[in-house]
Protein backbone atom coordinates (compact mmCIF):
# COMPACT_ATOMS: atom_id res chain seq x y z
CA UNK A 1 0.00 0.00 0.00
CA UNK A 2 1.02 3.61 -0.90
CA UNK A 3 -0.02 6.74 0.20
CA UNK A 4 -1.06 8.99 -2.64
CA UNK A 5 -2.20 12.39 -3.27
CA UNK A 6 -5.22 13.39 -4.96
CA UNK A 7 -5.73 17.16 -6.21
CA UNK A 8 -9.57 18.93 -6.10
CA UNK A 9 -10.40 21.83 -7.89
CA UNK A 10 -10.61 23.83 -5.26
CA UNK A 11 -7.01 22.80 -4.79
CA UNK A 12 -7.35 20.93 -1.42
CA UNK A 13 -4.85 18.00 -1.57
CA UNK A 14 -6.57 14.70 -0.60
CA UNK A 15 -4.96 11.90 0.90
CA UNK A 16 -5.97 8.07 -0.75
CA UNK A 17 -4.31 4.76 -0.53
CA UNK A 18 -3.46 2.82 -2.94
CA UNK A 19 -2.91 -1.10 -3.59
CA UNK A 20 -1.41 -1.51 -7.00
CA UNK A 21 -0.77 -4.66 -9.31
CA UNK A 22 1.38 -4.20 -12.22
CA UNK A 23 -0.04 -4.40 -15.42
CA UNK A 24 -3.79 -3.92 -13.87
CA UNK A 25 -6.55 -2.84 -16.41
CA UNK A 26 -9.09 -2.50 -13.52
CA UNK A 27 -9.29 -0.36 -10.61
CA UNK A 28 -11.68 -0.54 -7.90
CA UNK A 29 -12.20 3.00 -6.28
CA UNK A 30 -13.95 2.87 -2.77
CA UNK A 31 -15.08 5.97 -1.19
CA UNK A 32 -14.87 5.13 2.87
CA UNK A 33 -17.53 6.80 5.06
CA UNK A 34 -18.04 9.18 7.80
CA UNK A 35 -15.43 8.37 10.55
CA UNK A 36 -13.60 6.28 8.31
CA UNK A 37 -10.23 5.99 7.15
CA UNK A 38 -7.46 3.53 6.03
CA UNK A 39 -5.94 2.80 9.50
CA UNK A 40 -9.43 2.89 11.19
CA UNK A 41 -11.69 0.66 9.11
CA UNK A 42 -10.42 -2.85 8.55
CA UNK A 43 -12.84 -3.43 5.82
CA UNK A 44 -10.58 -0.92 3.60
CA UNK A 45 -7.69 -2.68 3.75
CA UNK A 46 -8.52 -6.31 3.58
CA UNK A 47 -10.63 -5.48 0.56
CA UNK A 48 -7.49 -3.31 -1.28
CA UNK A 49 -5.19 -6.35 -0.71
CA UNK A 50 -7.24 -8.84 -2.10
CA UNK A 51 -7.92 -7.18 -4.97
CA UNK A 52 -4.74 -6.21 -5.24
CA UNK A 53 -3.34 -10.00 -4.83
CA UNK A 54 -5.83 -10.84 -7.97
CA UNK A 55 -4.58 -8.61 -10.16
CA UNK A 56 -6.90 -5.46 -9.73
CA UNK A 57 -5.70 -2.11 -8.74
CA UNK A 58 -7.45 -0.35 -5.80
CA UNK A 59 -7.53 3.27 -4.49
CA UNK A 60 -9.11 4.52 -1.03
CA UNK A 61 -10.57 7.52 -1.40
CA UNK A 62 -10.89 9.65 1.85
CA UNK A 63 -12.71 13.13 1.97
CA UNK A 64 -11.15 15.92 3.54
CA UNK A 65 -9.24 15.38 6.62
CA UNK A 66 -9.48 11.83 6.38
CA UNK A 67 -6.20 11.06 7.73
CA UNK A 68 -6.67 13.36 11.37
CA UNK A 69 -6.77 10.61 13.58
CA UNK A 70 -7.43 11.14 17.56
CA UNK A 71 -7.38 9.12 20.42
CA UNK A 72 -9.96 9.14 22.95
CA UNK A 73 -10.98 6.88 25.65
CA UNK A 74 -14.07 4.42 25.51
CA UNK A 75 -15.05 4.31 29.12
CA UNK A 76 -17.24 1.17 27.60
CA UNK A 77 -14.22 -0.67 27.34
CA UNK A 78 -11.58 1.30 29.02
CA UNK A 79 -9.42 1.02 26.17
CA UNK A 80 -7.88 3.81 24.43
CA UNK A 81 -9.00 4.27 20.47
CA UNK A 82 -7.65 6.17 17.22
CA UNK A 83 -10.50 7.40 14.85
CA UNK A 84 -10.70 10.00 12.39
CA UNK A 85 -12.56 11.71 10.40
CA UNK A 86 -13.61 14.36 13.17
CA UNK A 87 -13.60 17.32 10.48
CA UNK A 88 -15.57 17.33 6.67
CA UNK A 89 -17.56 19.16 4.28
CA UNK A 90 -19.99 16.93 2.76
CA UNK A 91 -20.81 19.84 0.39
CA UNK A 92 -17.93 18.99 -1.69
CA UNK A 93 -18.61 14.98 -1.69
CA UNK A 94 -19.26 15.65 -5.70
CA UNK A 95 -16.06 17.31 -6.00
CA UNK A 96 -14.02 15.12 -3.74
CA UNK A 97 -15.49 11.79 -5.72
CA UNK A 98 -14.72 12.94 -9.02
CA UNK A 99 -11.34 13.72 -8.02
CA UNK A 100 -10.50 10.12 -7.40
CA UNK A 101 -12.08 9.37 -10.74
CA UNK A 102 -10.19 11.71 -12.62
CA UNK A 103 -7.07 10.75 -10.85
CA UNK A 104 -7.80 6.89 -11.87
CA UNK A 105 -8.78 8.18 -15.55
CA UNK A 106 -4.86 9.83 -15.14
CA UNK A 107 -2.98 6.91 -14.32
CA UNK A 108 -4.50 4.96 -17.83
CA UNK A 109 -6.79 2.27 -16.28
CA UNK A 110 -8.99 1.17 -19.09
CA UNK A 111 -11.71 -0.34 -16.71
CA UNK A 112 -12.87 2.18 -13.46
CA UNK A 113 -15.08 0.81 -11.19
CA UNK A 114 -16.74 3.22 -8.22
CA UNK A 115 -17.42 1.81 -5.13
CA UNK A 116 -18.56 2.89 -1.56
CA UNK A 117 -19.17 2.17 2.22
CA UNK A 118 -21.68 3.72 3.74
CA UNK A 119 -22.07 7.19 3.70
CA UNK A 120 -19.24 6.87 1.22
CA UNK A 121 -21.96 4.81 -1.23
CA UNK A 122 -24.50 8.35 -0.92
CA UNK A 123 -21.43 9.97 -2.09
CA UNK A 124 -20.69 8.06 -5.22
CA UNK A 125 -24.79 8.04 -5.81
CA UNK A 126 -24.39 12.17 -5.78
CA UNK A 127 -21.63 11.96 -8.07
CA UNK A 128 -22.82 9.17 -10.84
CA UNK A 129 -26.33 10.93 -10.76
CA UNK A 130 -25.36 14.13 -11.25
CA UNK A 131 -21.71 13.74 -13.30
CA UNK A 132 -21.73 14.65 -17.22
CA UNK A 133 -18.75 12.23 -17.87
CA UNK A 134 -18.33 8.90 -18.76
CA UNK A 135 -15.05 7.73 -16.64
CA UNK A 136 -16.83 5.00 -14.12
CA UNK A 137 -17.61 2.14 -16.15
CA UNK A 138 -19.53 0.12 -13.17
CA UNK A 139 -20.39 0.59 -9.72
CA UNK A 140 -20.67 -1.52 -6.06
CA UNK A 141 -22.77 0.47 -3.42
CA UNK A 142 -22.50 -1.10 -0.31
CA UNK A 143 -24.54 -0.57 3.04
CA UNK A 144 -25.95 2.54 1.87
CA UNK A 145 -27.44 5.31 4.23
CA UNK A 146 -31.14 6.71 4.07
CA UNK A 147 -29.81 10.12 5.81
CA UNK A 148 -33.20 11.05 7.54
CA UNK A 149 -33.70 7.46 9.06
CA UNK A 150 -29.92 7.29 10.18
CA UNK A 151 -30.25 10.77 12.28
CA UNK A 152 -33.50 9.34 14.47
CA UNK A 153 -31.87 6.00 15.41
CA UNK A 154 -28.35 6.90 16.22
CA UNK A 155 -27.69 7.70 19.95
CA UNK A 156 -26.88 11.10 20.49
CA UNK A 157 -27.44 13.13 17.87
CA UNK A 158 -30.09 15.67 19.11
CA UNK A 159 -27.96 16.24 21.84
CA UNK A 160 -24.76 16.83 19.61
CA UNK A 161 -26.94 19.25 17.09
CA UNK A 162 -27.59 21.74 19.95
CA UNK A 163 -23.79 21.46 21.62
CA UNK A 164 -22.88 22.16 18.22
CA UNK A 165 -25.24 25.00 17.30
CA UNK A 166 -24.11 26.34 20.54
CA UNK A 167 -20.58 25.68 19.53
CA UNK A 168 -20.99 27.72 16.20
CA UNK A 169 -22.78 30.70 18.05
CA UNK A 170 -19.72 30.98 20.29
CA UNK A 171 -17.20 30.83 17.65
CA UNK A 172 -16.10 27.47 18.76
CA UNK A 173 -17.21 25.99 15.24
CA UNK A 174 -13.76 24.07 15.05
CA UNK A 175 -13.85 22.28 18.18
CA UNK A 176 -14.94 18.72 19.37
CA UNK A 177 -17.89 17.67 20.61
CA UNK A 178 -17.99 16.08 24.17
CA UNK A 179 -20.21 13.73 23.14
CA UNK A 180 -19.69 11.00 20.52
CA UNK A 181 -21.72 11.95 17.25
CA UNK A 182 -23.87 8.98 16.68
CA UNK A 183 -22.28 6.65 19.54
CA UNK A 184 -19.36 6.28 17.29
CA UNK A 185 -17.08 9.21 16.87
CA UNK A 186 -15.69 12.25 17.72
CA UNK A 187 -16.55 15.40 15.06
CA UNK A 188 -16.57 18.84 15.10
CA UNK A 189 -19.02 21.33 15.94
CA UNK A 190 -19.64 22.74 12.10
CA UNK A 191 -18.98 19.01 11.01
CA UNK A 192 -21.89 17.29 12.48
CA UNK A 193 -24.42 20.74 11.65
CA UNK A 194 -23.07 20.35 7.49
CA UNK A 195 -23.48 16.33 7.87
CA UNK A 196 -27.57 17.42 9.25
CA UNK A 197 -28.11 19.33 6.17
CA UNK A 198 -26.27 17.77 3.42
CA UNK A 199 -29.22 17.23 1.29
CA UNK A 200 -26.82 16.19 -1.46
CA UNK A 201 -26.44 12.96 0.39
CA UNK A 202 -30.34 12.17 1.16
CA UNK A 203 -30.29 9.86 -1.95
CA UNK A 204 -31.71 6.74 -0.54
CA UNK A 205 -34.52 7.70 1.40
CA UNK A 206 -36.35 4.46 1.09
CA UNK A 207 -37.46 4.55 5.02
CA UNK A 208 -37.86 7.69 5.93
CA UNK A 209 -39.41 9.58 2.57
CA UNK A 210 -36.74 12.73 3.13
CA UNK A 211 -34.30 13.30 0.46
CA UNK A 212 -34.20 13.11 -3.32
CA UNK A 213 -34.24 10.09 -5.61
CA UNK A 214 -32.82 11.89 -8.81
CA UNK A 215 -29.06 11.05 -8.60
CA UNK A 216 -30.20 6.98 -8.55
CA UNK A 217 -32.64 7.64 -11.70
CA UNK A 218 -29.84 9.46 -13.22
CA UNK A 219 -27.03 6.94 -13.42
CA UNK A 220 -26.26 5.16 -17.05
CA UNK A 221 -24.18 2.57 -15.88
CA UNK A 222 -24.81 -1.19 -14.31
CA UNK A 223 -23.88 -1.71 -11.28
CA UNK A 224 -24.17 -4.10 -7.80
CA UNK A 225 -25.80 -3.34 -4.53
CA UNK A 226 -24.41 -5.31 -1.04
CA UNK A 227 -25.56 -5.34 2.16
CA UNK A 228 -25.53 -7.36 4.95
CA UNK A 229 -28.06 -8.97 6.79
CA UNK A 230 -28.05 -7.95 9.81
CA UNK A 231 -27.73 -4.37 8.68
CA UNK A 232 -29.30 -2.16 11.89
CA UNK A 233 -30.28 1.07 9.81
CA UNK A 234 -32.35 -0.97 7.15
CA UNK A 235 -35.45 -1.63 9.90
CA UNK A 236 -35.04 -5.40 10.00
CA UNK A 237 -34.96 -5.79 6.18
CA UNK A 238 -31.82 -5.53 4.66
CA UNK A 239 -32.87 -7.06 1.51
CA UNK A 240 -36.03 -5.29 0.71
CA UNK A 241 -34.56 -2.02 2.20
CA UNK A 242 -31.56 -2.73 -1.11
CA UNK A 243 -34.18 -3.99 -3.11
CA UNK A 244 -36.21 -0.32 -2.84
CA UNK A 245 -33.17 1.61 -4.01
CA UNK A 246 -32.43 -0.19 -6.54
CA UNK A 247 -35.98 0.08 -7.85
CA UNK A 248 -35.21 4.19 -8.45
CA UNK A 249 -32.48 3.33 -10.56
CA UNK A 250 -33.24 2.94 -14.85
CA UNK A 251 -33.53 -0.33 -15.44
CA UNK A 252 -33.41 -2.46 -12.28
CA UNK A 253 -33.42 -5.63 -13.72
CA UNK A 254 -29.85 -5.05 -14.94
CA UNK A 255 -28.72 -4.48 -11.24
CA UNK A 256 -28.11 -7.18 -8.65
CA UNK A 257 -28.59 -7.27 -4.97
CA UNK A 258 -26.31 -9.35 -3.01
CA UNK A 259 -26.63 -9.98 0.99
CA UNK A 260 -24.12 -11.30 2.33
CA UNK A 261 -25.59 -13.77 5.68
CA UNK A 262 -25.02 -12.36 9.45
CA UNK A 263 -22.98 -9.56 8.37
CA UNK A 264 -23.50 -5.67 10.05
CA UNK A 265 -23.39 -2.38 8.60
CA UNK A 266 -20.14 -2.02 9.13
CA UNK A 267 -19.38 -5.89 8.26
CA UNK A 268 -17.41 -6.79 11.35
CA UNK A 269 -16.01 -10.15 11.59
CA UNK A 270 -16.99 -10.11 7.65
CA UNK A 271 -14.28 -8.41 5.87
CA UNK A 272 -13.21 -11.41 3.75
CA UNK A 273 -16.52 -12.37 3.36
CA UNK A 274 -17.19 -8.76 1.77
CA UNK A 275 -13.59 -8.85 -0.08
CA UNK A 276 -14.47 -11.56 -1.69
CA UNK A 277 -17.69 -10.29 -2.67
CA UNK A 278 -16.30 -7.57 -4.37
CA UNK A 279 -13.71 -9.41 -6.38
CA UNK A 280 -16.25 -12.01 -7.55
CA UNK A 281 -18.06 -8.75 -8.53
CA UNK A 282 -15.41 -7.40 -10.42
CA UNK A 283 -13.70 -10.65 -12.01
CA UNK A 284 -17.32 -11.08 -13.39
CA UNK A 285 -17.59 -7.79 -14.71
CA UNK A 286 -14.05 -8.20 -16.85
CA UNK A 287 -15.16 -11.56 -17.76
CA UNK A 288 -18.27 -10.33 -19.90
CA UNK A 289 -15.72 -7.70 -21.10
CA UNK A 290 -13.46 -10.92 -22.54
CA UNK A 291 -16.43 -12.40 -23.95
CA UNK A 292 -18.20 -9.41 -25.74
CA UNK A 293 -17.14 -9.68 -29.76
CA UNK A 294 -19.66 -6.32 -29.94
CA UNK A 295 -17.49 -3.93 -28.67
CA UNK A 296 -20.30 -2.57 -26.45
CA UNK A 297 -19.18 -0.02 -23.66
CA UNK A 298 -21.06 0.12 -20.95
CA UNK A 299 -20.10 3.90 -19.77
CA UNK A 300 -22.64 4.87 -22.86
CA UNK A 301 -25.18 2.45 -23.02
CA UNK A 302 -28.33 3.41 -20.37
CA UNK A 303 -28.58 0.26 -18.34
CA UNK A 304 -30.90 -1.26 -20.55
Amino acid sequence: MEIIRVNTKRGLELKGAMFDTDNADTVVIIMSGICSNIFQNDLLPVTGELLSKNGISCIIGHALDAFSCISYSDHTSGKQKTTGVFNDDFSLAYEDVESYVKYAHSQGYKNIILAGHSLGSNKIIHYLGNSPDNFVDYFIVSAPVDLAHWFKVMPNIQKCLEIAEQFVKEGRGDEILPYLFGGFSPITAETALKFNNAFNLKNCPVISKDGETTSLSNIKIKGSFIIGSKDSLTEGNAKGFMEKINLYCKNPQNNEVIVIDDASHIFYGKHEEYAQTVLDIVRRYNEKLINSCTGFDNRRESNG
